[in-house]
């Protein structure tokens, strides 16, 4: 049965730490009801650090046992549907005998245990959870704002009887709770979800499917078309965050209120799933930050079904209004789509899409498009000539051409695109400039150029985009043909930015204070790899950031000591501090306050920073409200109550 907790209980198992230690390699495979067995091999390779994209697939399971040859391992089959497992007999006979290794395997039908060779004595069944359990589950959702405990008398009652109906399901009871969550604590309006359910069990006796439906139908309607768009993803797909925001933004699912900025909205709408349990967390950053996500495949049902029944995207079929792009994308179907309004990448990850010219020339006559996102994506021929006639896209808010091949400058008509909010070349490895005309582009929200490592600098005019909200990978020019840092001075509604410095005159002596007065500054992240010259350090010794700012990042610092703008009067709202790598062996004396005036840092991660030398008592002296503090690589840092900070380390958290 699905919802029972089978994925869970085994995600609990492969993240111990106890198990971590104890074997050599993990993987983790998601098989799903569609699947082959190359796709299995290479999710495997995936896993131990191999993306093999352009290898044979006969060499591939040669490949895994090379891996694994020796070590002890452990694989996660996760989600097995079919009874037809010959697949598992090659791949197993394959694979290194001996050394204490294992396989878990999950699955809704025993007899595919057993076929894959589980005996009687190995099979685990998770049971229904009993009242009080499921009381305690519930709980701890619906009323997570008092700390898991139900604080009002009269809904106590009215909320078992809820969970009753969710009949011990986890899944079902995660659902309601997160619903109930977003729900005023007020009877009659608990009263009339429970009579609400009722009804949908009296339609569908299948409590999970019937929880997840009252979910939706309890969703505002700017959510239900956020939960609409994974439909378009793949089963078993980890999305980004970033990806599903940048769309809602683009396609305007996201409600705008006056002073709000677009982004913050779409985080809020992002939150608003998670909260009621409708997808899950799969990566998040050290302060809790979600990155990816993903959805169960019961969950998943329900939204295709959904989907379908609205025509916001349909398989293999005509007149909808969202398409993913995949390897095994059918041009006819595009083309039998005229009034897409969005088509996005939706390739796993790890996996790229080829495109043929003849699909990709076609992109540009969708001119009711909004949402246009090829990211992950190898084109046969250059994407400037392909998406020559993009500028024709008068609708266009969304445009990422992420990690895709070859792109080395951009589509000259991209100037046209005047209704453009969102522009993301990351991951561009080849693109060596941008167009002047870029600055024209008055909407923009939204420009990441992180990680273009041929880029070198920004058109210069840049802080004439005065609705900028994020920029990322941002490099300041060293003379007056590009772009210069000064020129931020302009960008006032600024909300993230993410600085590549790599010399001292890319910052003149009358810029040190271009961030000084971005009052609207919370997020910043200053990288200097690849960094030349002693001077570097001292200008960035200057440049000191707005006093409002709630997360800093430091990463490649060239100094041996921390910039003196590094400390808590500075910097007094400073919620998350993350240093990694580069130099940095002290920190100065203000680091550590004046005058009882300490740090308000709640996260802490320090990674690869093998000179610095710390006290945890002075630090904890300093830093009253931690609350989390991630290390790693640093193994000065022994004072710190971690083990093996030298090396993989690990996390501390406040008890």
């Amino acid at each position: 049965m699905g919802g029972l907790g089978k994925t869970t209980i085994a995600q609990k198992v492969f993240n111990e730490k106890e198990i971590d230690d104890h074997f050599n390699r993990r993987m983790w495979v998601s098989v799903s009801q569609t699947f082959t067995e190359e796709q299995i091999m290479r999710s495997m390779l995936r896993n131990l650090g191999d993306a093999s994209v352009g290898d044979d697939a006969n060499e591939l399971l040669k490949q895994i046992n090379q891996y694994l040859l020796g070590k002890r391992y452990l694989i996660v089959m996760d989600d097995v549907w079919g009874e037809d497992v010959a697949w598992w007999g090659r791949i197993s006979q394959g694979l290194p005998k001996g050394n204490g290794s294992c396989v878990i395997i999950t699955t809704r039908n025993e007899r595919v245990s057993r076929k894959m060779g589980v005996k009687e004595t190995r099979i685990h069944r998770p049971k229904f959870l009993n009242k009080d359990y499921s009381w305690l589950l519930f709980q701890k959702i619906a009323f997570a704002a008092s700390e898991g405990q139900c604080i009002y008398p009269d809904l106590e009652d009215v909320g078992k009887e809820i969970v009753d109906k969710c009949e011990g399901l986890p899944l079902a009871i995660k659902a309601v709770g997160g619903m109930m969550l977003c729900k005023a604590s007020y009877y009659h309006e608990w009263r009339r979800i429970a009579d609400h359910f009722r009804d949908e069990l009296a339609e569908n006796d299948d409590s999970v499917m019937a929880s997840l439906q009252l979910s939706y139908d309890e969703l505002p309607p700017y959510l239900k078309s956020c939960f609409l768009s994974f439909s378009l993803y793949p089963e078993d797909c980890v999305i980004t965050k970033q990806q599903v925001v940048h769309w809602w933004i683009g396609e305007g699912f996201v409600p705008l209120r006056s002073g709000r900025s677009s982004t913050d909205a779409g985080e809020d709408c992002f939150s608003g799933l998670i909260n009621r349990c409708l997808i899950e967390v799969v990566d998040k950053t050290y302060n809790g930050t979600i990155l990816t996500c993903k959805m169960h495949d019961m969950v998943r049902e329900l939204v295709i079904k959904i989907a379908k029944d609205d025509a916001f995207s349909v398989t293999n079929k005509t007149n909808c209004r969202h398409s993913g792009i995949t390897n095994n994308m059918d041009r006819k179907q595009l083309t039998a789509n005229p009034k897409l309004r969005g088509l996005v990448s939706t390739t796993k990850s790890g996996e790229v899409n080829k495109i043929e010219s003849s699909t990709a020339k076609k992109l540009s006559e969708f001119r009711y498009l909004r949402v246009l996102d090829v990211s992950k994506s190898i084109f046969e021929l250059p994407i400037s000539s392909l998406l020559f006639h993009i500028g024709s896209l008068h609708h266009l808010t969304y445009l990422s051409l992420s990690n895709t091949h070859p792109l080395i400058e951009l589509p000259a008509s991209l100037e046209k695109l005047t209704n453009l909010q969102i522009l993301d070349l990351s991951y561009c490895q080849n693109l060596r400039t941008l167009p002047h005309n870029l600055i024209t582009l008055s909407k923009l929200k939204v420009l990441d150029v992180s990680n273009c490592g041929s880029l070198e600098c920004l058109p210069k005019g840049l802080g004439r985009l005065s609705n900028l909200e994020v920029l990322l990978g941002f490099r300041p020019a060293r003379s007056s043909h590009g772009c210069r840092i000064g020129e931020l001075r302009n960008l006032t509604r600024l909300r993230i930015l993410g600085l590549h410095l790599t010399h001292a005159d890319e910052v003149e002596e009358n810029e040190v204070n271009a961030m000084a007065n971005l009052r609207d500054l919370e997020n910043l992240s200053i990288i200097c790899f690849d960094s030349h010259g002693s001077d570097l350090t001292s200008k960035l010794d200057k440049l000191y950031p707005p006093q409002q700012l709630y997360e800093l990042s430091l990463k490649f610092y060239p100094g041996k000591m921390s910039p003196a703008w590094l400390n808590p009067i500075a910097l007094r709202l400073l919620k998350y501090l993350s240093i990694s790598s580069g130099n940095l062996a002290n920190v100065n004396q203000n680091f550590w306050g004046y005058n009882n005036i300490v740090w308000k840092i709640q996260g802490l991660m320090l990674e690869s920073l093998s000179d610095l030398e710390l006290e945890w008592p002075m630090l904890q002296e300093a830093m009253q409200s931690l609350r989390i503090v991630n290390v790693s690589w640093c193994p000065e840092l022994v004072s710190f109550p971690i083990d093996d900070v030298g090396f993989r380390g690990g996390v501390w958290i406040k008890g």
